[in-house]
């Protein structure tokens, strides 16, 4: 059987990957992720994505590899990215700045196998519309939840879910990191079956 490596380092993506029941192993795959002059959140999910695996796939040829990153921005904002708070002033300060506001999500994934001349990558979006917080339920929030690792700073797996007014997308994984409808759909082309 081919190996599979997940390119991150994330316990998020590893949980999400967990649930396909296959053996992986997790390799970070060290990379700049900083954006480009006038990248779209877009462009800069998908080619870090695609370099994240590749990264990897160079070490282990016989391998499929996976790669994923997530950009995520207000809506009225395109242009300005937002990252991990790391602190709890900083999911404070964010989770203030987007309520009551629409937060997109676009997460790139590639999955490539050089033995096998494979490759594809993809973007897949997501949108997030808070509800108008107070101070006091995102200060709660923050405290139970401890948010401090995800962009946006909430966990929608967790108590997360309640500083929503709506999510829309097709896959509500991409939220999380890793698209997994569409990753499933890449590893059956490769005859990685799951279930």
């Amino acid at each position: 059987m081919t190996q599979i490596i997940l390119a991150s380092s994330s316990e998020t993506r590893k949980a999400l990957l967990n649930r396909l029941h296959l053996d992986y192993l997790a390799i970070s795959p060290e990379i700049d992720e900083s954006a480009k002059p006038h990248e779209s959140a877009e462009q800069l999910a998908q080619r870090l994505s695609f370099e994240k695996a590749l990264k990897i796939a160079k070490d282990y040829p016989d391998a499929i590899v996976i790669g994923s990153d997530q950009v995520a921005y207000l809506a009225q904002s395109p242009q300005q990215f937002i990252g991990k708070p790391y602190t709890e002033q900083g999911a404070i300060a964010q989770l203030q700045h987007q309520s009551g506001k629409i937060l997109n999500f676009t997460t790139g994934l590639s999955v490539q196998c050089i033995n096998q001349q494979f490759e594809h990558t993809c973007v897949v979006p997501f949108q997030a519309k808070f509800r108008e917080l107070s101070n006091d339920e995102i200060q709660r929030y923050v405290t139970i939840d401890q948010p401090l690792h995800c962009a946006g700073s909430f966990k929608v797996e967790s108590l997360g879910i309640s500083l929503f007014e709506s999510l829309k997308g097709d896959d509500y994984t991409a939220l999380m990191g890793l698209p997994m409808i569409q990753l499933c759909a890449v590893l059956r082309q490769l005859d990685v079956r799951a279930p």
